[in-house]
């Protein structure tokens, strides 16, 4: 049963503690002796009639000349043989609700603006459990509103939570750039979650997974997923961050020699090193073309690092096999070791690697959401508990429906 049909019968409105009030009753309902709006005599009724001896309600509304605004009214109940005494449904608010859904729209529509709780209330002048409150609810309902569509590619990726080895693994839908799955730690188990979470149909869905080389979100994707040899993509920008992390420990140990004979030639240059060719900025590219062309072992696995960039550039799948093949004898025979290294991982992986010429798929959208997040972690200096930081990556980051109906 819900009350369709309610009338504004009294207000009031006074600047003394910047609010206004408004008394809300039934069409044809009438004042008791007291004055009070659409609150009748309590009176014996049959079953499957409405109850008035019930408590007055009320509910924060939007404001209305800059003074807080309350809804008051005496809801009715109804007495059911089965089910015993239930309230009615209102139109203006969703059940155990303090706000009325035009109020807690906006307060949905002010946190996704400021981005924090706490901007929020200031904004909105209700307490930050109130707004916590308006939070976790939009998030529950958008996530029981989710459909069990088919996600095509997902990314899988991992984000710090707080200081140590914390960590969030997050999934995402790499063609709607959107937050599909939270899970606490980056185990097996955490991953797993996301699977078991799917329907078959969800599952034999996705055609293609990109993530790094963490062998716990490989492990449970082989176990949860059917044909997952061929569906696992390394993404290519963690392998070129392995191979940047080798030039920069050449180019730390060669720094250390040439220092020690008083040549400071490195000095300075770390940055360089770590960009693409065409990224250089113009302030280092004169400085960068003397070290460049130096006979230093930097620049060797500089310039081995630059070709392999190149390998996601080939035609086809075979093609880029071939390449690799020749990038990887120069590599092993560089004499260098961070740079060997580097090599048998890739190579130890490398049918995960050549996945993506039948996808070319790649994480950037999970690190552009990753950013996202680590921007709404720093606006909040941080969350003391993993469920706010869920809650607040599912609500800025989830592309839920979110508002109430």
């Amino acid at each position: 049963m819900v009350v369709r049909e309610m009338m504004l019968r009294r207000e009031r409105m006074g600047a003394a503690g910047g609010r206004g009030d408004g008394w809300r009753s039934r069409r044809g309902g009438r004042d008791n002796a007291s004055g009070r709006a659409g609150r009748r005599e309590a009176v014996k009724h049959p079953l499957n009639s409405p109850l008035d001896h019930v408590k007055q309600r009320v509910w924060r509304h939007l404001d209305s000349c800059q003074l807080k605004t309350f809804m008051h009214a005496w809801i009715p109940s109804v007495r059911f043989e089965r089910h015993g005494v239930r309230q009615v449904k209102v139109p203006w608010a969703l059940p155990g609700s303090r706000f009325t859904a035009l109020m807690e729209r906006m307060i949905i529509d002010v946190i996704h603006q400021c981005s924090t709780l706490g901007g929020a209330c200031a904004v909105m002048r209700v307490s930050w459990d109130e707004a916590s409150g308006v939070m976790n609810r939009a998030v529950q309902r958008g996530l029981s509103r989710r459909q069990a569509d088919v996600v095509r590619h997902i990314g899988v990726d991992e984000k710090a939570f707080c200081k140590g080895h914390s960590y969030m693994t997050i999934v995402s839908d790499l063609e709607n750039a959107t937050v599909q799955y939270v899970g606490v730690n980056r185990t097996a188990e955490s991953l797993a979650g996301y699977n078991a979470g799917l329907t078959a149909e969800q599952r034999g869905g996705i055609e293609a997974v990109a993530m790094d080389m963490w062998e716990p979100f490989v492990k449970a994707t082989r176990q949860g997923l059917p044909l997952s040899q061929e569906k696992i993509v390394f993404d290519r920008f963690h392998i070129i961050k392995q191979i940047n992390g080798a030039v920069d420990k050449v180019r730390l140990a060669e720094h250390r020699e040439m220092s020690s004979w008083g040549c400071g030639l490195l000095k300075g240059t770390k940055h360089m090193w770590l960009y693409g060719k065409e990224n250089l900025p113009e302030k280092y590219r004169r400085d960068f073309a003397v070290v460049k062309d130096a006979n230093l072992r930097t620049a060797r696995a500089w310039a081995i690092k630059e070709t392999l960039r190149e390998l996601w550039s080939q035609k086809n799948k075979p093609a880029a096999g071939k390449f690799f093949g020749d990038w990887f004898g120069w590599a092993k025979r560089s004499q260098l070791t961070p740079v060997k290294k580097v090599a048998d991982m890739i190579k130890s992986s490398l049918a995960s690697v050549l996945n993506y010429f039948g996808h070319r798929i790649t994480n950037d959208v999970a690190e552009g959401l990753n950013s996202r997040i680590m921007t709404i972690k720093r606006k909040c200096c941080g969350f003391r508990s993993t469920d706010n930081f869920k809650t607040a990556i599912y609500f800025h980051c989830g592309g839920l429906n979110l508002y109430p109906q």
